[in-house]
Formats: structure tokens, C-alpha cells, sequence
């Protein structure tokens, strides 16, 4: 397909006199270099790190102007790359895109190869962005925890679960055959998550005040944190021996405060879940689980679709928390 357009929309922040403003402007296209590869994008979605960006927040994106969003999915139009050929659908999450490289809001991006992933087969589009970053995230963490715990071993504590990453970690866990823990700082949130396949709800209240000791009772076979700090603390100390925590954010702190006595006298694993750098053979991996054996009813209900003329007020809401379920940009 030849590409006969000059200019593409892409959904811009520039900073001016130190304020922050959005708007869609017409962008040109760039030469695509050696190893690169130009995609006209279908989808993208909303994530916290988009809406963070188009703020002007300068711990996500250094330079601007710029284009956000941290997902796209869409068909390869242009390449230089022996991996990938036109017209070939193709998933981008992550590394740099959105934060310092131009992002997925936009009808086309350009980005290299080697951030790229091949749409499965059992996956459309709309689809791989309902999952998105979060999703994919929930999936690293799933597929580090299950390499060794198995569902016969016990109950696996899930921490943020209403959150983008927990609700799909719940969702996985479930359809594995796990009984799953959920905690939660919304009490009135319990029913959704039992909904979600959650087998207990524990509030987060709760958790964070069990006793002060360097050991705790052992409670789950394994966990999934989403959030640092006490949370990530007291789960590590109710783990089975042998059982494995994976940690993957730090929305409660960045702290951690421990003695060496969970890993040495239980043997327990902690494993770190860096959703931005993940080696690309874990990424197809998870990619092909979520399309297949891990892929997850109804995914389309628990999503809303908005055009590019509607992405500044949502992503406003985003900021402010009041922003429910995922959010898919459609592009195309």
C-alpha cells in the first residue's frame, strides 16, 4: 500500500510561557531509517503515564512538543525492517513510546523494530488495546508467579486490584484455576472484584496493620504487588516457603522495609516485573498467552471507545481518578 498523504493528525502538548496546552495539529511524515518502521495506528488507549504526559509532566516526558501515548496497535506501512513487511499487523507497548519518543496518539507512528510485536492471530486489535501496558503487565506477573506456584498450593494475594494491573491479574489468576485474595482500599468495590474471580476480598486497611514482625503467619502461596511499600512488605512475610511475590509498582511507596528472614529461613522468591524494558521473548510469550489460553471474556464490555476530538477530556478524568473501566482511542 503506497503511502500518498504528506501530513497525518496527531494529538500534540507544546509548553508555552510554562503552561501546558493540547491540541491536534497536522504533522509531517519523517523518512523511515534503517530499522525502523512506520505504522498507520488503529487503536491506541488511555493510561495514568499518557495522561501524565499530557500534563507536562517532565518525569515522564522530557521534551517538548510531543505526542503521547504509551500503546498502539495498527498495520505496518512503511519498513526498512527483514523482520516485518507491509501490511503486517503489529502491537507496540512501552520502552520509550509516549514518554521521550512520539506516541500512539496519532494516525501514524514511527518506532524500531525492536519494539515491535506481531498481532496474535486470536487477537484483534481493539482487543490488544483493551489489554494494553496494564495488561501486559498483569501477564508478566502472572507468567513470572505461575512458573512456579501452582493453584493446588494455595491462595495467591493480589494487591491494587481494582486497578488496571490487579483487575487483569485477578481476571488470569481465576481462569488459571487460582483461588485468588484481593485487596482493595474501596470497600465498596467488593463485588466488582468478586465478579472479577476474586475468592476473598481483604481491605487494604487491614493488610497494612498486621503486626510489625519480621515474619508473619504463612498465608498465601504466592502474590502479585502493584503498589510497594507495607502492602509489599507484609506480603512477602506471609508467603509460604517457597513461594514467589512479584512487584511491579510503587503507587503506595517506593519503601521497603525488611529483614532478610522471608528469603532466607522460607525461601521465598521476590521477583521484579519491569513492564518497560521486558525482554522482548517474555513479551511474544505473554502477547500469545492472552490471545489464547489466558485470553479473557468479554473484554470489549469493560471498554469505552473515543476519537481523537474527545481524547483531552478524558484524559483529564484520568488525572483526577474519575475515569472507569479502559479507554480505547480509535484511530482508524
Amino acid at each position: 500500500m503506497v503511502n500518498t498523504k504528506t501530513t497525518f493528525k496527531a494529538f500534540r502538548v507544546e509548553e508555552e510561557n510554562e503552561k501546558f496546552i493540547t491540541a491536534i495539529k497536522e504533522m509531517p511524515f519523517e523518512a523511515v531509517e534503517k530499522g525502523e518502521i512506520l505504522i498507520k495506528v488503529h487503536y491506541s488507549s488511555l493510561n495514568y503515564k499518557d495522561a501524565l504526559s499530557a500534563s507536562g509532566n517532565k518525569g515522564v516526558t522530557r521534551n517538548f512538543p510531543h505526542t503521547p501515548g504509551i500503546d498502539a496497535v495498527g498495520k505496518v506501512v512503511s519498513t526498512t525492517s527483514e523482520k516485518f513487511k507491509i501490511d503486517d499487523a503489529v502491537i507496540v507497548t512501552s520502552y520509550d513510546l509516549g514518554m521521550n519518543a512520539n506516541g500512539g496518539f496519532a494516525e501514524y507512528v514511527k518506532v524500531p523494530e525492536n519494539w515491535v510485536v506481531k498481532l496474535p492471530k486470536n487477537l484483534s486489535m481493539k482487543e490488544a488495546m483493551i489489554i494494553g501496558t496494564a495488561g501486559l503487565t498483569a501477564g508478566m506477573s502472572v507468567l513470572r508467579l505461575t512458573e512456579t506456584v501452582k493453584p493446588t498450593d494455595g491462595t495467591i494475594v493480589v494487591s491494587g486490584a481494582t486497578g488496571g494491573v490487579g483487575s487483569v491479574s485477578v481476571m488470569i489468576l481465576n481462569k488459571l484455576g487460582y483461588k485468588v485474595a484481593a485487596i482493595t482500599g474501596k470497600e465498596a468495590e467488593k463485588q466488582y472484584l468478586l465478579n472479577l474471580g476474586a475468592t476473598e476480598v481483604i481491605l487494604r486497611k487491614d493488610f497494612e496493620e498486621m503486626q510489625n514482625r519480621p515474619l508473619l503467619k504463612p498465608l498465601f502461596a504466592g502474590a502479585i504487588d502493584t503498589v510497594g511499600g507495607v502492602i509489599l512488605e507484609n506480603m512477602i512475610k506471609s508467603v509460604n516457603p517457597l513461594g514467589v511475590v512479584t512487584a511491579c509498582g510503587n503507587a503506595a511507596s517506593i519503601k521497603l522495609e525488611l529483614t532478610v528472614f522471608p528469603f532466607i529461613l522460607r525461601g521465598i522468591s521476590l521477583i521484579g516485573i519491569d513492564s518497560q524494558n521486558y525482554p522482548m521473548k517474555y513479551r511474544v510469550q505473554v502477547w500469545n498467552k492472552l490471545a489464547n489460553e489466558w485470553k479473557l471474556d468479554n473484554l470489549e464490555s469493560n471498554a469505552n471507545t473515543i476519537s481523537l476530538d474527545e481524547l483531552s477530556e478524558k484524559l483529564n478524568l484520568m488525572l483526577t481518578g474519575k475515569l472507569k473501566g479502559r479507554t480505547v482511542l480509535k484511530l482508524v
